[in-house]
């Protein structure tokens, strides 16, 4: 099947985008939704410009969809650029692990536009994914949001110990370990399909109260 796979950049959506291969899938679209501000209900907003180089790493061509991030009128945003291709696609591929607010709009969406859903991450073992991830991919994180997680997760590497880190963590203050919903964000700088890795040469910092994320002031692919 010809797809668009909706990607913030981070583990899930790139995670999801190796599924979808992996099943035989033909991916044609990187599809990425670009917030005006931190405040979207359904996107994620740190470091979201990382899916430039990733578009260009897995030879893909990327759709930017801007949005103000407003409730539901976001998804009539996405609903405009999708329409725009579905032409050229039969259907859209997204990340939701456990997240019914994220899933049920994307599939009426999809329903509207007569486009098949897929989301091959759908109610499987967490833990699971998380530890899959982090052996098949290079991951940071770039966002923490949760009580649990302090500003010295930012820039930090999802591995094996990370992983063990953030399930124990998730299990003490109750929040997904995939960080699903928010309670961290993520991005990824390498993966199997791409050809080329991402390398981040510096980022800032910016961290309010008990939350933050990092901006990034220079990034670039090098050769693996």
């Amino acid at each position: 099947m010809k797809l668009g796979v909706l990607s913030s950049g981070g583990k899930d959506s790139i995670f999801t985008l190796h599924k979808c291969v992996e099943a035989g899938h033909e991916i044609k679209y990187l599809i990425t939704v670009f917030p005006s501000t931190s405040n979207s209900w359904m996107f994620h907003y740190p470091c979201v410009e990382i899916t430039e180089l990733q578009s260009k790493a897995l030879g893909l061509k990327l759709i930017k969809v801007k949005t103000s991030g407003e409730k539901e009128k976001e998804i009539q945003d996405l609903k405009k650029a999708l329409t725009k291709i579905k032409n050229k696609i039969e259907g859209l591929a997204f990340g939701a692990i456990a997240s019914t607010y994220q899933k049920t709009r994307i599939d009426k969406l999809c329903e509207e536009i007569e486009l098949k859903s897929l989301s091959p991450l759908w109610q499987l073992d967490q833990e699971k994914i998380l530890r899959e991830e982090a052996n098949l991919m290079e991951i940071i994180i770039v966002g923490v949001y949760s009580e649990g997680l302090d500003k010295n997760w930012l820039g930090k590497r999802i591995d094996n110990n990370s992983v063990k880190n953030l399930i124990e963590i998730s299990k003490t203050y109750g929040f997904s370990p995939t960080g699903e919903g928010g309670d961290y964000e993520t991005a990824v700088l390498d993966a199997p399909l791409f050809n080329k890795k991402i390398v981040i040469e510096s980022w800032l910092p910016l961290w309010h109260g008990m939350s933050g994320f990092i901006k990034i002031d220079k990034m670039f692919l090098k050769n693996k």
